[in-house]
């Protein structure tokens, strides 16, 4: 795979980001220098500042004298990250409540139904898939780029832990009914319930994934 010269260094985070989020670096695995070298056809420069990008998005972790390892999501990191990014999600749904136009509505309309039809088909993929784009178009519909930037690095971090939160014993319907009260106050222009509902989504998807991992553990010890 031969890589442009043109911001190669870039070219190779993307690359490398992508491979983690796909699961081809398990969390703690070690990135083999010379190998990446080889494997990307690039010299170790571009390939050292790419591993400065990925470690100051919190992806990956320097260890002096023993190199860049991928960064593990503890259960302590998902307690601090949450409740910051409920209170970040939570204001782009205020701003989105009050900048929403009729078409943006309409727009809105149409992904929850497509979310709804997912929920009730079990869909879970699709289900994720278009809950992203609801997601992102609240965070769009806020016009914060400092906000927009934010969520947009914590995501990366929580990207890593590959969280499955839907799979959660009646998940999917309680998620499904948080995206409607959502929905509802920006439709209605009510910033605060929007800020509010938003919060609550993302705080029951934190108990959501407390609850499926005691489910796991007691499954493993059975």
């Amino acid at each position: 795979m031969r890589l442009v010269q043109n911001s190669m260094h870039q070219e190779v985070a993307a690359t490398l980001r992508e491979q983690i989020f796909e699961g081809q670096w398990a969390p703690g695995s070690l990135l083999d220098e010379l190998a990446l070298c080889e494997r990307l056809e690039i010299s170790r420069t571009p390939l050292r500042e790419a591993l400065k990008v990925l470690t100051a998005e919190g992806l990956l972790r320097h260890e002096p004298r023993r190199g860049c390892f991928v960064n593990e999501v503890s259960e302590k990191d998902l307690d601090e990250i949450f409740p910051v990014i409920a209170l970040l999600e939570g204001r782009c749904a205020f701003e989105a409540a009050r900048n929403a136009s009729a078409a943006d509505i309409a727009a809105l309309d149409r992904l929850h139904e497509r979310l709804q039809s997912h929920a009730q088909a079990k869909r879970i993929n699709d289900y994720y898939a278009t809950n992203h784009i609801i997601h992102e178009a609240i965070i769009t519909l806020a016009n914060n780029r400092w906000l927009a930037q934010t969520i947009a690095d914590l995501r990366k971090i929580l990207k890593l832990a590959r969280l499955q939160q839907l799979h959660a014993p009646g998940r999917l319907e309680q998620s499904l009914s948080e995206h409607l009260a959502i929905h509802a106050a920006v439709q209605a222009h009510d910033s605060e319930g929007a800020d509010a509902a938003m919060r609550t989504h993302l705080t029951r998807q934190r108990e959501a994934l407390r609850e499926l991992a005691r489910h796991q553990k007691s499954s493993l010890l059975a």
